[in-house]
């Protein structure tokens, strides 16, 4: 082995073990800000009765929570963690799936419109037969299912007749995008005080209402889609390069893109059905992971879902202890951040085009 070769593989292990402590470091911080999340809130939970009720019995450092506090703690404020875990992990996936088979760094279920599509599914729902306090049911789910398969179809099949390129996938996902708001607006016009609640939560994004079955039917989705999507990473860093290359070296280019698009469908209709419309998610998450472990794909979508959820799990805190003891909903809080970047990611894809 020549030194050049040798001096190569040894930058190639540096990379690979640099990219590892990152995805290592975003778990840490995603795992303090969890615990953050759970002690801290309108009311907050001492650390040291969480720990003595968690622990063995033995030696206290305090007294453990009696029933009711349990219980509170068990049915109020662990869902809100585990849901913002699930759904930040899963919005980013689908983020990173779709800017790969789309070839555009744009794209995202929220800007593409699959995002308030699903939630014009959820409102028609609701309408039709008014879920209580709001929750989800298995219609909800499908009818958001199936308001996000149509949008799929409308904005492929418009951008496919444009034969504009990638720009034209988001351009026409932000048309769809107000079709559906407004749609949504009209439902709302429609309802009647109970329904109208239900509606307007879901047009904001809101982590507090979910429950432990809705919580596993998300975390069942979203960990299938996980598997598939970190499954197929060499196949999408193959396809990263091209179809023509992708095609030459073994992928089923054409069979990849519709199951990817099927995947990201289900996944953004089933978190969006329970908690409503949580914007730029699936574009900040993914941009993040590329800036701090690169393109490579075996990296970049573990990266992108660990960041999804802390991003998620952040901007619940700041909801929830910025103006306490009002609880500003987590999609208000999360297009704060969401804007900037994509205002960031035209201006760049801009001076792109013009070198």
């Amino acid at each position: 082995m020549t030194s050049a070769v040798a001096a190569d593989l040894a930058a190639l292990r540096r990379v690979r073990r640099r990219r590892i402590w990152v995805v290592v470091a975003a778990l840490a911080t995603t795992t303090v800000l969890a615990w953050v999340g759970v002690v801290h809130g309108v009311t907050d939970v001492s650390s040291t009765r969480l720990l003595a009720t968690l622990l063995p019995r033995g030696d206290r450092i305090a007294e453990p929570f009696d029933w009711m506090e349990w219980t509170a703690f068990i049915d109020l404020r662990l869902p809100r963690i585990a849901v913002a875990v699930v759904a930040g992990a899963g919005l980013a996936w689908c983020g990173c799936a779709m800017q790969i088979i789309t070839g555009n760094p744009m794209a995202s279920p929220f800007t593409t419109g699959i995002s308030h599509a699903a939630a014009f599914g959820a409102a028609l729902s609701m309408l039709g037969s008014v879920a209580i306090a709001g929750s989800a049911t298995a219609g909800t789910i499908v009818c958001a299912f199936v308001m996000a398969c149509l949008c799929s179809v409308l904005v492929v099949a418009i951008a496919g007749v444009s034969r504009v390129g990638p720009t034209a996938l988001v351009l026409t996902g932000i048309a769809i995008s107000y079709l559906f708001a407004a749609l949504a607006a009209g439902l709302q016009y429609a309802a009647d005080e109970q329904q109208l609640s239900a509606i307007v939560r879901w047009t904001f994004g809101d982590l507090g209402r979910a429950t432990w079955p809705q919580i596993a039917v998300i975390a069942a989705v979203v960990a299938g889609a996980g598997v598939y999507v970190t499954g197929n990473a060499g196949r999408y860093q193959r396809l990263a390069a091209g179809d023509d290359v992708a095609r030459s070296l073994g992928v089923a280019v054409g069979r990849l893109r519709l199951e990817t698009g099927l995947m990201i469908t289900l996944v953004s209709a089933t978190i969006v059905s329970v908690t409503g419309v949580i914007g730029f998610v699936g574009l900040v998450a993914p941009h993040i992971a590329s800036m701090s472990v690169g393109a490579d794909e075996r990296f970049r979508i573990p990266a992108a879902g660990i960041i999804g959820a802390a991003v998620v799990l952040a901007a619940d805190l700041v909801g929830r202890l910025v103006f306490s003891p009002v609880i500003v909903p987590v999609g208000i809080v999360v297009s704060l951040v969401g804007v900037p970047m994509f205002l960031w990611l035209i201006i760049r894809e801009g001076k792109r085009s013009r070198t």
